[in-house]
């Protein structure tokens, strides 16, 4: 549970740090505007997801960035600054969108998502398809026996299911699972957008 919570809290800084703007938070985002302004000003990127050993094992930003099917996902983690929430020691879970899944949603609703005022509403959604936690296929298998929802890092909570074989995940089918050094991440073929959003 512990691990859970500083998880939570390390993703929820890397998204208010990131993301400058909002009314409902103006005075926490200011602060985070100020570090990310300073940043882009040195000219220096930090965190864990621009650490290069050349030895450790891919995590979850390095796999996903390195297949051109998630050439979008990538593009829009790095637009809404949470690379570092994907990077992170883990254990997480990443529900990733293929290409054809970003397609899908309305004409245009990528490219307005990717523009800078857009940042937070981009972070939000990103974090939404981030689990805290180890989910391989056998463990979201025990959680639709027990019937209990996934907390994602967005603080929403997605039905699990099986159906027809398959297992479903915020409505969407899982179609592949890969297993990476920080957790696993799970291809989907549709973006979870929050229902508060």
């Amino acid at each position: 549970m512990k691990k859970l919570s500083l998880f939570a809290l390390a993703v929820l800084t890397v998204v208010f740090m990131g993301c400058g703007g909002g009314t409902s938070q103006s005075a926490g985002n200011d602060s985070g505007s100020k570090a990310a302004s300073k940043k882009e000003e040195s000219g220096v990127i930090k965190g864990q997801a621009y650490v290069q050993d050349g030895v450790s094992e891919k995590n979850a930003l390095q796999v996903a960035a390195s297949l051109d099917d998630f050439s979008t996902l990538a593009k829009a983690v790095m637009a809404a600054g949470v690379e570092n929430a994907l990077a992170n020691n883990g254990p997480l879970t990443v529900f990733a969108p293929t290409n054809a899944a970003f397609e899908k949603l309305p004409a245009g609703t990528v490219e307005t998502l990717l523009k800078p005022e857009n940042k937070q509403k981009l972070a939000f959604i990103l974090v939404n398809h981030v689990a805290p936690s180890n989910y391989p296929i056998e463990t979201l298998e025990k959680n639709i026996k027990k019937g209990r929802k996934l907390f994602m890092a967005s603080g929403e909570y997605l039905p699990v299911e099986k159906k027809d074989g398959k297992i479903y995940v915020g409505g969407t089918p899982i179609l592949k699972s890969v297993k990476v050094s920080n957790g696993w991440i799970h291809v989907i073929g549709d973006v979870l957008v929050p229902k508060s959003k």
